[in-house]
């Protein structure tokens, strides 16, 4: 699936739902809701204006990947870039007027707001499949939103714990009066996860097999699995990636150098951004790569410490190039067109591999053949058994630089150098903006 951006005159629509506060419905122009939600045209450009979102530099546009990687590094990368904000985030130092953290909580819930006005609205559109299809993309995107939220600006989630732990707020109504009283305490990171859950689960009965561009049913059922991998719940996680394998009609590309900086859709993708000389962003070429690919130079370069991850046939372990100032870059964004793959079936053999593990069970297949399945498309070398470290050590170096870093670290109860998976400083702060507009927020321990 691609994201397609399509705007189709969305300047006057969308201006119903750009946020001066974040949890604010503010008009920038004189057009109201009842206008702006009046017709199915409307409502399926507000639902691209959703897509397009979510595809910005501030989110999958490339921000949220590299964030992972940043946050999440003790000794992989380099950061050789010169903007402060982005430097504090690799360095653990993070501050509350940080403008990333600032502009991806905003952009989130711009998106958040979007598919809340679809869904109140959706008794607008007449044809009955469309207004399923409707449903299912704008549930799919709110949930992927929240579920980011989460993720970055609270602390983890722990499997068998009550998880009472400040989330972030939960708003489910594109009705906010802007004249009254804005304020929005935050829900619990337990109530995030049930609604995004909540979410993908009614996606899934009404998205089709087939969506053209957007987001299908089987989208939605592998963001489930990472979703269920990511709260530790492994036997719901197996049997919804069994599941995607089985079913999707998705295979692995055959050879891992074709997986990346494709300007179309592959066999592998669940879940892909779509960015063209015309529309869209693709951010992590802005950081990953060298001047001539479109980027700054490579303001984020390869340690030898990752590169000696891999054994000596593994092509992933030489999936890169060199810049003009001897630094290696990865090789996984070279394209400054090319797609953003937010969802490999990659990913979900890796997620049946360890959740058959954890589960004592072999559902599909072993998890030794999923993981030598993965290996053999590496052309590293075949294993005879299998561990969970050999499991965790493989999604590091098959997903690496795709946003897992940080996450995979969080859920395994791992470190950051010195840091434990539950320090503060692996969190975002509340922005500064919304803590001063809203009296009901809470901060982040650590922070001001």
């Amino acid at each position: 699936m691609k994201i397609k951006y399509i705007i189709l005159g969305l300047c006057g629509l969308l201006s119903v739902i750009s946020c001066d506060k974040e949890l604010e419905i503010n008009p920038e122009q004189s057009i109201t809701t009842e206008k702006a939600v009046s017709t199915p045209e409307n409502i399926n450009n507000i639902l691209i204006g959703a897509y397009a979102n979510t595809g910005k530099s501030d989110l999958l546009g490339g921000n949220l990947q590299m964030y992972a990687d940043l946050l999440g590094d003790s000794g992989y990368v380099s950061w050789f870039g010169t903007y402060p904000d982005l430097r504090t985030i690799y360095s653990k130092n993070i501050v509350s007027d940080n403008v990333y953290v600032r502009d991806t909580w905003r952009t989130a819930y711009k998106v958040i707001f979007e598919t809340n006005l679809i869904l109140e609205n959706l008794n607008i559109i007449t044809i009955e499949n469309d207004k399923k299809r409707t449903e299912g993309e704008a549930k799919l995107l709110r949930a992927l939103n929240y579920f980011e939220l989460v993720r970055c600006y609270s602390k983890a989630y722990i499997n068998g714990a009550n998880n009472t732990q400040p989330g972030v707020p939960l708003i489910l109504s594109g009705k906010i009066n802007y004249n009254g009283n804005l304020s929005v305490a935050r829900n619990t990171v337990e109530e995030i996860y049930t609604q995004v859950i909540k979410d993908l689960t009614e996606a899934i009965t009404v998205l089709p097999i087939n969506n053209s561009y957007y987001a299908d049913v089987y989208s939605a059922k592998a963001l489930l699995t990472r979703v269920y991998l990511q709260k530790g719940d492994y036997k719901k996680a197996r049997d919804m990636a069994n599941d995607v394998i089985t079913n999707s009609g998705k295979s692995l590309m055959p050879d891992y150098n074709d997986v990346f900086n494709t300007s179309q859709n592959t066999p592998e993708d669940l879940f892909a951004i779509q960015v063209t000389s015309q529309s869209g962003t693709n951010d992590l070429i802005t950081f990953y790569a060298s001047e001539a690919n479109g980027g700054r130079g490579g303001d984020i370069a390869l340690k030898d410490e990752f590169l000696n991850l891999f054994e000596a046939n593994d092509v992933r372990g030489s999936f890169y190039y060199i810049n003009p100032y001897d630094d290696k870059l990865t090789s996984k964004y070279t394209n400054r067109f090319g797609n953003l793959h937010v969802i490999r079936l990659a990913e979900i053999y890796l997620i049946r591999a360890e959740s058959n593990f954890r589960e004592n069970t072999s559902l599909g297949a072993t998890s030794l053949d999923d993981i030598n399945t993965i290996r053999n498309r590496a052309k590293a070398s075949i294993l005879s058994s299998v561990s969970l470290d050999d499991i965790l050590m493989e999604r590091r170096k098959e997903l690496a630089f795709e946003g897992f870093l940080l996450h995979d670290i969080k859920r395994t109860a791992g470190s950051v150098g010195s840091l434990p998976w539950s320090s503060d400083k692996l969190v975002f702060p509340i922005p500064l903006r919304e803590m001063q507009v809203n009296s009901k927020l809470v901060q982040n321990p650590g922070y001001n």
